[in-house]
């Protein structure tokens, strides 16, 4: 595969459309609006990944984890450390889709009937369900047809009585065989390595950078990666300005392009972090903007030194270990549905950590532990004993959207003051607990809790900030996308788009990459609808 992004020399005055972010609003966007003969612009800050330039060592891995943004050279792991809790984001060409475990699930229908929503969402016109069939279409959610031979799915298997519920296998965005996908890109079939989190190596995982950007690119779209987006703001009556930097260099002098059209889908984080200088600097926003964020009910925690082998570590791509294959990143989850309170409904995931965090692993979880070996005594240490018996889960559920997103010298962070007080932690603690307990391994929260991390919560499903809303006093953009003004009850931005997890109003309860991608498809036919623009989603 050949890479996408071009020299930043060559980016051009004016666009169409420019797109900042590339993840999964971004992608579909990008290769939609460009199908439809736009002059479309991509604008990335990460840089750019193709299979097997994904971190493969714990050095690697290092060099490639910025901290709260970082004003050094990008990484493919952006973790923002904050006061009340820690939010962990991709970043690169393909956004999240690079580092998530690719899990695509729609959410309990119980979600989109919360009044949260703006009519023309909760009410179900159809919309939506052709969004999730595209999505569905691009991404080829399928199950792993070996996922119940996996030792971590029959781990969990194991130790699934004390939820009352069996483990099923779990669709994800994976080829487990060689194809042609829709952008007519040759991938091959997943090898199960297990390095999903960590960016796949082999090619198989359907990532945006796999599927929507080579489309956009084909179709005439300008990619470009380790460009930072400061700000917008209006030119004139009908257009914008995005000023920008080169990523990794703050001391960089501000420049500027114009667009016809902004859609902006830099995350939860990023959008919010650009929609909220850009109002310090005039744009008039709804007073909303930052508000609603939601963790998604994340936990990520283990179940350490069980009775029986877990092989939660993965292997790597070619594989460093003479292990049966681990799987994908997640194989099996158990759904644990509550028909009376949704808020209790919640999903335990089997998971796996990335081959390069392996070497780390004895001293994170062994009481003083001390890195006496060499690196083979460290990987055997991994792979046999006690971390081979060592479950991973990867748990989703729902919290009160109740955070906030703000400015902290000029970085967007979490204020979420009693967050840890949410129902949702005692409940996944006690479910994991009863879990653990079956297969005879310790609860182990948060093995870092001493450390950098602290005693807060963590999340990798960022959601909110830039909410939907039926208006501005109730939102900070309409079912399309776009942001109010503020100003009167209903009046918008034309030409200002925002299309990515940000809009999410709410908790999910599952992993919301399908449901971003579905509402990033039905956005885009929509904008089409009021531009009369035509394209077709396949071909």
């Amino acid at each position: 595969m050949q890479p996408l992004s071009r020299p930043i020399s060559s980016l051009r005055p004016h666009y169409d459309v420019v797109v900042v972010g590339s993840g999964y609003g971004g992608g579909v966007t990008a290769s939609r609006l460009a199908r439809a003969g736009k002059r479309v612009c991509v604008l990335e800050r990460g840089k750019e990944y193709l299979p097997g330039d994904f971190p493969a060592r714990l050095t690697d891995m290092r060099a490639e984890t910025m901290m709260s943004g970082g004003n050094g050279k990008p990484g493919l792991y952006d973790l923002r450390v904050g006061e009340h809790m820690h939010v962990l984001v991709g970043c690169g060409l393909g956004g999240g889709s690079l580092v998530n475990a690719g899990v695509a699930l729609r959410p309990d229908a119980r979600v989109f009937a919360d009044p949260v929503w703006p009519g023309e969402i909760s009410w179900g016109d159809g919309s939506l369900d052709e969004g999730y069939a595209r999505a569905a279409a691009w991404l080829r959610p399928a199950r792993d047809p070996l996922a119940e031979q996996m030792t971590k799915f029959r781990a969990l298997d194991r130790a699934s009585g004390a939820l009352g519920t069996a483990p099923s296998a779990a669709e994800v965005v994976v080829s487990f065989e060689a194809t042609v996908n829709a952008a007519g890109i040759k991938q091959p079939a997943c090898t199960r390595c297990g390095d999903c989190c960590g960016g796949c190596n082999v090619g198989a995982k359907n990532t945006i950078a796999m599927t929507y950007l080579p489309d956009a690119d084909r179709h005439g779209a300008e990619i470009f990666s380790q460009v930072r987006v400061d700000f917008i703001e209006r030119q004139g009556a009908a257009g914008w300005r995005i000023f920008w930097r080169p990523t990794g260099d703050a001391k960089a002098e501000l420049a500027a392009i114009t667009a016809d059209m902004v859609v902006l889908a830099a995350g939860s984080l990023g959008t919010t972090e650009i929609l909220l200088r850009s109002r310090e600097r005039g744009l008039p926003l709804s007073d909303r903007l930052g508000h609603g964020f939601s963790a998604n009910g994340d936990i990520i925690a283990f179940g350490y030194n069980a009775k029986e082998r877990v092989n939660a570590v993965g292997v790597g791509h070619p594989a460093r270990a003479d292990v049966p294959p681990v799987g994908a990143s997640v194989s099996g989850q158990i759904i644990v549905d509550d028909p009376d309170d949704l808020s209790r409904s919640l999903i335990v995931q089997e998971g796996v950590l990335p081959s390069a965090v392996g070497p780390l692993l004895p001293v994170v979880f062994v009481p003083g532990g001390r890195i006496l070996g060499a690196a083979h005594a460290l990987l055997k240490g991994v792979y046999d004993g006690p971390l081979a018996r060592t479950h991973t889960f990867f748990v989703v559920s729902h919290d009160d959207a109740k955070g906030r997103i703000v400015l902290r010298d000029g970085r967007a962070v979490i204020d979420w003051p009693g967050v840890m007080d949410q129902p949702v932690y005692d409940r996944v603690d006690k479910a994991l607990v009863d879990l653990c307990k079956v297969n005879g391994a310790a609860y182990v929260k948060n093995p870092m809790s001493e450390g950098v991390m602290g005693k807060k919560p963590a999340t990798a499903h960022p959601l909110g900030g830039s909410g939907m809303g039926k208006d501005a006093a109730r939102g900070t953009v309409n079912h399309k996308g776009q942001p109010f003004t503020g100003e009167t009850a209903g009046g918008v931005h034309q030409g200002l788009y925002v299309s990515d997890g940000s809009i999410i109003s709410r908790s999910l309860g599952c992993n919301p990459l399908l449901t971003i991608t579905a509402l990033a498809e039905r956005a885009v036919q929509l904008i089409a609808d009021d531009y009369q623009l035509r394209f077709r989603i396949t071909g």
